[in-house]
């Protein structure tokens, strides 16, 4: 026996030997490749992070400092590193690039909407990165005239990006916001749409967005804090820089604060709202130096969202509803003691939105997962709702300005079918199809195949996913499937189109979008199980979904992928960390994965809105649960898929450092040769590039990395 031991001992003393002279050989022959070809190497300084008693030791905290120069030459050595590794499917990058941009009208247009006598449309020339605003007066024979040109407005800037375009009352002056950072921090600019010049007035560290008043020249907005939070409402005389005045500050720092005028154009609001609780304030628009009064005073747990029409406010709460129901009552009484029900409260189904016309309420809901348009003649003839083809699909509300009308817009799509505009008449029930987004070159619909299937969880839950396929696709358990989710903040991707993602149907991949919970695909209770304490579930919907697609024959552990964006990323994270080999490879968009660390730094942006959605760390409670899925502080030694994790230096929502830090602790401690790459931004922030061809190259390195991975020519 004590020989048999001996020898065991001899053995494990010659594997120590073995594995330890094969890292120093290739830790030197690392050294004597190129730079540009070396496995890029952060240096380790180690931070204590003490907090509860409890000692974590980060050896890249350091990686938090944007302008430091190491921590750019570090950047840019990841990013070098990849193009040279990946360097042999430039042309398949450059291939999918033209494929992409080949689908996509070039001279695309919107479809015109009435508001004040203008009818209101965008449009891209052919080759412009950015959309031309337009407008017609009265008529859409009338000669258009331009609003605004954004190509001439990004032409001095690496990053562009205009938004909240909104027209004074008199129709005289426009207001937009431009962001030229990506940190979605905006300058407030004015137009003379008259002469076309641009007024001096210019206000900075703003959300984008602004309400005008009903005299043409006082105008409310909101700026934002050091942490990015929107805080205050200001009001602001055109004109008059003596003018600015504070009128609301949020000093709560878990809220933020939003201006806009209403649909009805008589009411100005103040929103205030944190992951649970939200509250009003009002002013009539035509009283721009009058006093806010509020809706209803903030109650921990109560939501609310508010529409005027004539003397009423309607309202939709989750108070005594946890799918929310639509309530009403007077301007002069809008507490909540007075609403009353329109539409009552149901277990079976989720109202997420509605709309007002002058004959007809909208509901907008989610019934066992799919998305409803009920219509409720306000006459008391029967409700009725629009039915729609396809076994998984999105349909929303589109823009109706117009109280008076009959005509409903709406928006549709599925995995199947190119965006879709209709307008529908309320009273003949007649729709018509103003238009389908083009997809040029051979697209045809019928060549593919779209399914909602449900898969089993390990507690019972049945999660619903969406499929979609080239119908040449072999159903023979060897097609390589992509897997998406996102599951968080109770915000539910539904089955949508993309032109985009046909370069991946066309080359034999399934898509599969998993609806678990943290959405609420399912209802309110949907995201109540995925959040705080119950975050794993999150998690584990998604391994089981990626089980489920594998038991059912869609595809086999050599062939799955998984893909997530920002809290999808930390989806990503928390997956390979806890079954890490499920999946062959993995590409993290912007992820969130250093969560710990960054919930308990209330300077970094979204950290204190945050708390009711992850928990504050402070609480012991929360910090132990967070630390035991956190992926940056679960990394092992173990075995991981191929990776490609994206970031942007300028990112508001994740910062860079995340996925930074997370590709340097992977290097560190992975026991694998699996490619593993980091490609950051450096001129964008969370949404990546500005421009509509642009942003396409960030999909097509995704995709050629996938193929790339799937071809096992790496």
């Amino acid at each position: 026996m004590r020989e048999m031991q001996k020898q065991l001992l001899f053995s494990l003393i010659f594997v120590a030997l073995l594995m330890s002279f094969s890292c120093q050989k290739a830790v030197v022959e690392d050294k004597l490749r190129p730079i540009s070809e070396r496995t890029p190497d952060a240096a380790m300084r180690d931070t204590v992070l003490e907090i509860h008693g409890h000692q974590r030791i980060d050896p890249y905290y350091w990686l938090n400092q944007r302008e430091n120069p190491e921590v750019i030459a570090y950047l840019e050595a990841e990013n070098a590193y990849l193009e040279k590794r990946l360097a042999p499917v430039n042309d398949l990058k450059q291939s999918l690039y033209d494929e992409m941009v080949a689908r996509l009208d070039p001279t695309d247009e919107s479809v015109p909407y009435l508001k004040n006598g203008y009818y209101y449309f965008s449009m891209y020339r052919e080759g412009d990165e950015y959309p031309v605003y337009l407008r017609k007066k009265g008529s859409l024979d009338a000669d258009p005239e331009i609003l605004l040109d954004e190509n001439d407005l990004a032409k001095a800037y690496a990053y562009y990006h205009a938004t909240g375009l909104q027209v004074s009352p008199d129709n005289q002056l426009l207001a937009f916001a431009e962001d030229t950072l990506s940190r979605r921090i905006y300058t407030l600019r004015f137009l003379n749409l008259n002469t076309g010049e641009f007024l001096a007035d210019m206000i900075p560290n703003t959300t984008g967005l602004m309400a005008w008043s009903s005299d043409n020249q006082t105008v409310f907005y909101t700026t934002k804090d050091s942490t990015l939070r929107p805080h205050q409402v200001w009001r602001y005389v055109l004109g008059q820089p003596e003018s600015h005045q504070m009128i609301w500050h949020e000093s709560d720092p878990t809220f933020s604060a939003y201006v806009y005028r209403s649909k009805s154009d008589e009411m100005i609001f103040i929103a205030s709202s944190s992951t649970l609780t939200t509250e009003y304030q009002f002013l009539k628009a035509d009283e721009p130096m009058g006093e806010f009064q509020t809706v209803h005073p903030r109650e921990r747990g109560i939501e609310y969202s508010v529409q005027h029409f004539g003397e009423n406010f309607y309202i939709l709460t989750n108070w005594n509803a946890v799918n929310f129901r639509l309530v009403k009552t007077a301007v002069s009484t809008p507490g909540k003691i007075y609403w009353q029900d329109i539409v009552p409260h149901r277990e079976d189904s989720m109202i997420e939105g509605f709309d007002i016309f002058e004959k007809y309420l909208l509901i907008h809901e989610r019934v066992q997962g799919l998305l409803n348009i009920r219509i409720i003649p306000w006459d008391g003839q029967e409700p009725h709702s629009i039915s729609f083809p396809d076994a998984a699909y999105a349909v929303y509300l589109g823009y109706n300005p117009e109280f008076t009308t009959e005509i409903l817009r709406y928006v549709y799509t599925s995995m199947t079918t190119p965006m879709t505009v209709f307008d529908y008449n309320m009273q003949s029930r007649e729709q018509k199809e103003m238009k389908k987004t083009r997809v040029l070159g051979d697209f045809d619909e019928k060549n593919y195949v779209s399914e909602r299937i449900t898969i089993l969880a390990r507690d019972g839950n049945e999660i619903p996913v969406s499929i979609v396929y080239h119908k040449d696709t072999p159903r023979d358990k060897a097609a390589p499937l992509l897997l998406y989710a996102y599951g968080s903040y109770g915000s539910t991707m539904d089955p949508y189109f993309s032109s985009n993602r046909l370069s991946l149907l066309n080359r034999g991949f399934i898509f599969a979008l998993a609806h678990i919970r943290g959405s609420s695909m399912m209802g309110r209770p949907w995201y109540e199980d995925g959040k705080l304490l119950k975050k794993k579930n999150t998690f584990t919907d998604y391994i089981d979904v990626a089980e489920g697609l594998i038991s059912q024959g869609y595809t086999n552990r050599e062939q799955l992928y998984g893909m997530g964006g920002s809290a999808g990323g930390l989806l990503i994270g928390a997956a390979i960390n806890m079954q890490p080999e499920l999946f062959k490879a993995v590409v993290a968009q912007v992820p969130f994965v250093d969560v710990v660390t960054t919930m308990l730094d209330e300077s970094i942006p979204l950290t204190t809105s945050e708390f009711d959605e992850w928990g504050n760390p402070k609480e012991k409670v929360y910090y132990d649960y967070m630390l035991s899925y956190s992926p940056y502080d679960n990394v092992q030694a173990v075995s991981y898929p191929a990776m490609l994790v994206t970031a942007g230096l300028h990112d508001s929502q994740v910062q860079y450092w995340e996925p930074a830090k997370w590709v340097a602790k992977l290097r560190d401690l992975k026991t694998d040769e699996n490619p593993l790459f980091l490609y950051t931004n450096m001129e964008a922030g969370h949404g990546g590039a500005s421009g509509r061809y642009q942003s396409i190259w960030e999909t097509a390195l995704e995709y050629s990395f996938l193929l790339w991975i799937q071809e096992g020519n790496h």
